[in-house]
Order: structure tokens, then C-alpha cells, then sequence
């Protein structure tokens, strides 16, 4: 019997690819960071994949879902009420594979993930943090430059945003944050390279063993039943995701 299944199909996006060498070097970086997280974990270093899931609906089905049986799979009801949504933006320690002090709320602005990160460093406040993340603008802020700028005791004059300085533009900030001197410091995936991004494979099975069958009343219910997905998820996970994929093969 063929091997192939005609039938199914997924979504895929190439990379933009101006600069090869560049979008390599990225690429390369990040598997480097997941390649040194148990030496760096010994140190000390407190290593996480964060990002945000938005846009969570809290669905009420109209009617119960049909359990399961011989033969048969379970029929989830198609019809549903909308009680509102929340975003929750989630760490995961790439050591170990636990979520590190989750947020749930209405948003995820500049302020919303500065505090997050707050939050994150405050569960061990004394700890070098390295955060691998995206390029999104609120990952590259003013906000999170100056909390950094702060939690790192850095007294330099940090410009003005949009005109000097570390602040004069995304680039800069960027910069600022991914510096490897400072105790706590970011590394960005490339543009359009999500599945890098380990808390990614997380949130696929927050998705498949909890979000797709759930149904809820309220948006309170909903941020109820992820937290006590994650206490689960804790107790029951076999800790760290096995990461083998070192970067694009060398081109002769």
C-alpha cells in the first residue's frame, strides 16, 4: 500500500530569504541556544520559549458532545454561545519543559508582556533569564528596553524613542535587548519561523487535548480551566521537548 495520503494536507511558509547567510546565522542561533540549555541550566541560567496564544475564545457548546464508542468518534456540538476571549502569554523552561508563571487577560500589549516578563523574572530575581521569542513589536519595545535597562542595573542614557539612542528604532531596541553582556537578554526567531519557537509545540497541545472540546461559561471558566490544564500538563509531561534540529545543512 502507497505511503502517501492524498488526502491530508497542512500549512507551510517559506521564510522570505533576502539575506541567506543572515537568515542562517538566525536560525543557527536559536538551535544553539536549545543545544546549550542543560550546561547553561546548571549555571544557573533560567533559559524559556515565550509567546502569546490570542484570541481564545470562551465557547459554551449549545448542547453536550456524544462520547465516543465502538466504531465511533466523538461528535463534538457545532453550535455554540461566545462568552468573550483571552490571551495567554506562556514561558516554557526549555530545561525542564514546565510553564513558567502564565498570563491570562483580556490583551497582550507593550505593557502587557513587559509585565510578563516582570512576573516571569521575579521567580527567580537574582538568575541570568534568556528569553527566546519572536520579532513581534510588543518583544521589542520601549517598555521592555527600560524594564531591562532597570532589572539589569544599566545607568546609560537609553535615548528617545523614534529619534537616539537605544530607542531610536525596533533595530536598536532589538539590539539592546539580544545583548549578550546583559543578565537578562532576549534571542528573536527569524521572521516567519514560529515552529523554532518551542512554547509553539506547546500550544498545539494546549490546542488538541483541551481548547478544541472545551466548553465554558465565562472567560473567568476559561482562564480556570487552562491553569488547571498547566498543573496538569506539570504532573503528567515527561519533561523537556527532545530538540534535534541544529540548523540548515552547510551549501558547498
Amino acid at each position: 500500500m502507497s505511503a502517501l495520503q492524498p488526502h491530508r494536507k497542512r500549512y507551510w511558509l517559506t521564510p522570505p530569504c533576502d539575506d541567506p547567510a543572515a537568515l542562517t546565522e538566525q536560525i543557527c542561533t536559536v538551535c544553539e541556544v536549545y543545544e546549550a540549555t542543560p550546561v547553561l541550566a546548571a549555571a544557573g541560567t533560567r533559559v524559556t520559549s515565550t509567546d502569546e496564544m490570542t484570541g481564545i475564545q470562551a465557547l459554551e457548546r449549545i448542547h453536550p458532545s456524544l462520547p465516543m464508542g465502538p466504531g465511533q468518534v466523538e461528535r463534538v456540538e457545532f453550535e455554540y454561545r461566545r462568552h468573550g476571549t483571552q490571551s495567554l502569554i506562556a514561558n516554557l523552561d526549555v530545561a525542564t519543559g514546565q510553564i513558567i508563571a502564565p498570563s491570562i487577560g483580556p490583551t497582550r500589549t507593550e505593557a502587557d508582556f513587559a509585565a510578563h516578563i516582570a512576573q516571569t523574572i521575579q521567580t527567580d530575581p537574582e538568575a541570568p533569564w534568556l528569553f527566546v521569542t519572536d520579532q513581534l513589536n510588543t518583544h521589542q519595545s520601549e517598555t521592555l528596553v527600560r524594564l531591562v535597562a532597570e532589572q539589569c542595573g544599566i545607568q546609560e542614557d537609553l535615548g528617545i524613542k523614534g529619534k537616539s539612542g537605544h530607542l531610536a528604532s525596533m533595530s536598536t531596541r532589538a539590539t539592546f535587548l539580544s545583548d549578550a553582556s546583559h543578565r537578562i537578554r532576549f534571542v528573536y526567531t527569524p521572521k516567519h519561523s514560529s515552529w523554532l519557537n518551542q512554547i509553539e509545540i506547546w500550544f498545539s497541545i494546549l490546542v488538541r487535548r483541551l481548547l478544541s472540546r472545551l466548553s465554558c461559561l465565562s472567560v473567568q471558566e476559561l482562564r480556570t480551566r487552562i491553569l488547571a490544564f498547566i498543573a496538569y500538563y506539570h504532573q503528567t509531561s515527561n519533561g523537556a521537548f527532545h530538540w534535534t534540529y541544529k540548523g540548515p545543512p552547510a551549501r558547498s
